[in-house]
Protein backbone atom coordinates (compact mmCIF):
# COMPACT_ATOMS: atom_id res chain seq x y z
CA UNK A 1 0.00 0.00 0.00
CA UNK A 2 1.50 3.34 -1.06
CA UNK A 3 2.21 5.90 1.66
CA UNK A 4 2.28 9.64 1.00
CA UNK A 5 3.84 12.04 3.51
CA UNK A 6 2.86 15.69 3.22
CA UNK A 7 5.32 18.20 4.67
CA UNK A 8 5.60 20.46 6.60
CA UNK A 9 2.54 19.07 8.44
CA UNK A 10 4.32 15.69 8.53
CA UNK A 11 1.05 13.87 7.84
CA UNK A 12 1.37 10.40 6.32
CA UNK A 13 -1.58 8.74 4.63
CA UNK A 14 -1.83 5.26 3.18
CA UNK A 15 -4.21 3.84 0.59
CA UNK A 16 -4.82 0.64 -1.30
CA UNK A 17 -4.26 1.04 -5.04
CA UNK A 18 -7.46 0.66 -7.00
CA UNK A 19 -9.66 1.16 -3.92
CA UNK A 20 -9.60 4.96 -3.59
CA UNK A 21 -12.98 6.51 -4.50
CA UNK A 22 -12.49 8.85 -7.46
CA UNK A 23 -14.34 12.16 -7.29
CA UNK A 24 -12.86 13.86 -10.35
CA UNK A 25 -10.29 16.04 -8.59
CA UNK A 26 -7.11 15.53 -10.55
CA UNK A 27 -6.16 12.25 -12.16
CA UNK A 28 -7.28 9.10 -10.31
CA UNK A 29 -4.84 8.32 -7.46
CA UNK A 30 -2.91 11.55 -8.10
CA UNK A 31 -1.41 13.36 -5.11
CA UNK A 32 -4.43 15.68 -5.13
CA UNK A 33 -6.88 12.77 -5.28
CA UNK A 34 -5.09 11.00 -2.42
CA UNK A 35 -4.90 14.19 -0.33
CA UNK A 36 -8.56 15.11 -0.69
CA UNK A 37 -9.80 11.55 -0.12
CA UNK A 38 -7.75 11.20 3.06
CA UNK A 39 -8.33 14.60 4.65
CA UNK A 40 -5.17 16.50 3.68
CA UNK A 41 -5.76 20.02 2.37
CA UNK A 42 -4.08 20.78 -0.96
CA UNK A 43 -5.17 23.91 -2.84
CA UNK A 44 -6.62 23.24 -6.30
CA UNK A 45 -8.25 26.35 -7.73
CA UNK A 46 -8.95 24.80 -11.14
CA UNK A 47 -10.51 21.65 -9.71
CA UNK A 48 -7.53 19.49 -10.64
CA UNK A 49 -7.69 20.09 -14.38
CA UNK A 50 -4.05 21.10 -14.99
CA UNK A 51 -5.17 24.67 -15.61
CA UNK A 52 -3.37 26.42 -12.73
CA UNK A 53 -0.47 25.78 -10.35
CA UNK A 54 -2.15 25.97 -6.94
CA UNK A 55 -1.54 22.25 -6.26
CA UNK A 56 2.21 22.68 -6.87
CA UNK A 57 4.30 20.43 -4.59
CA UNK A 58 8.01 19.69 -4.29
CA UNK A 59 8.91 16.01 -4.25
CA UNK A 60 11.41 15.32 -1.46
CA UNK A 61 11.59 11.52 -1.74
CA UNK A 62 10.17 8.85 -4.01
CA UNK A 63 10.11 10.70 -7.32
CA UNK A 64 10.37 7.33 -9.09
CA UNK A 65 7.12 6.30 -7.37
CA UNK A 66 5.15 8.94 -9.28
CA UNK A 67 3.96 8.83 -12.87
CA UNK A 68 6.09 10.63 -15.43
CA UNK A 69 5.15 14.28 -16.03
CA UNK A 70 3.13 14.90 -19.17
CA UNK A 71 3.93 17.72 -21.59
CA UNK A 72 0.80 19.55 -20.38
CA UNK A 73 1.97 19.35 -16.76
CA UNK A 74 5.48 20.53 -17.66
CA UNK A 75 4.07 23.45 -19.66
CA UNK A 76 1.84 24.49 -16.74
CA UNK A 77 4.69 24.08 -14.22
CA UNK A 78 6.71 26.65 -16.17
CA UNK A 79 4.32 29.24 -14.71
CA UNK A 80 4.64 28.03 -11.09
CA UNK A 81 6.23 30.24 -8.46
CA UNK A 82 9.51 28.96 -7.01
CA UNK A 83 9.81 26.21 -9.63
CA UNK A 84 12.33 23.52 -8.66
CA UNK A 85 13.71 20.46 -10.46
CA UNK A 86 11.50 18.24 -8.31
CA UNK A 87 8.32 20.34 -8.67
CA UNK A 88 5.12 18.59 -9.71
CA UNK A 89 1.44 19.40 -9.95
CA UNK A 90 -0.44 17.37 -7.38
CA UNK A 91 -3.39 16.91 -9.73
CA UNK A 92 -1.27 15.25 -12.40
CA UNK A 93 1.25 12.94 -10.71
CA UNK A 94 -0.17 9.50 -9.98
CA UNK A 95 1.12 7.79 -6.83
CA UNK A 96 2.58 4.33 -7.47
CA UNK A 97 4.57 3.88 -4.24
CA UNK A 98 5.86 5.68 -1.16
CA UNK A 99 6.52 9.39 -1.64
CA UNK A 100 7.29 12.46 0.47
CA UNK A 101 6.17 15.85 -0.84
CA UNK A 102 6.30 19.36 0.54
CA UNK A 103 3.52 21.87 0.07
CA UNK A 104 5.40 25.18 -0.28
CA UNK A 105 4.60 27.80 2.37
CA UNK A 106 3.41 30.33 -0.23
CA UNK A 107 0.96 27.70 -1.52
CA UNK A 108 -0.75 26.96 1.79
CA UNK A 109 -4.05 28.58 2.61
CA UNK A 110 -4.15 28.82 6.39
CA UNK A 111 -7.72 30.07 6.45
CA UNK A 112 -9.15 27.15 4.46
CA UNK A 113 -6.98 24.79 6.52
CA UNK A 114 -8.75 25.99 9.65
CA UNK A 115 -6.15 28.52 10.80
CA UNK A 116 -6.57 32.16 11.62
CA UNK A 117 -5.68 35.19 9.57
CA UNK A 118 -2.21 36.65 10.17
CA UNK A 119 -4.09 39.91 10.70
CA UNK A 120 -5.74 38.46 13.79
CA UNK A 121 -9.00 40.18 14.65
CA UNK A 122 -8.47 42.86 11.98
CA UNK A 123 -10.57 40.68 9.69
CA UNK A 124 -13.67 39.60 11.61
CA UNK A 125 -15.28 36.24 10.84
CA UNK A 126 -18.19 36.33 8.39
CA UNK A 127 -21.52 37.25 9.92
CA UNK A 128 -24.25 34.66 9.96
CA UNK A 129 -27.23 35.68 7.87
CA UNK A 130 -30.10 36.98 9.97
CA UNK A 131 -33.56 35.63 9.28
CA UNK A 132 -35.59 38.03 7.22
CA UNK A 133 -38.37 39.49 9.33
CA UNK A 134 -41.23 41.28 7.68
CA UNK A 135 -43.18 43.93 9.56
CA UNK A 136 -46.80 43.05 9.91
CA UNK A 137 -49.26 45.36 8.27
CA UNK A 138 -51.62 46.43 11.04
CA UNK A 139 -53.78 49.53 10.84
Amino acid sequence: MPKVTFLPANVTVEFESGKLPYQEHGLPESLLDVALNLGVHLEHACGGNCACTTCHVVVKQGEDNLSEASDDELDRLDMAADLQLSSRLGCQCIVKGDVVVEIPAWNRNYISEGGASILGDAIPPPKKPQPHVQASDTH
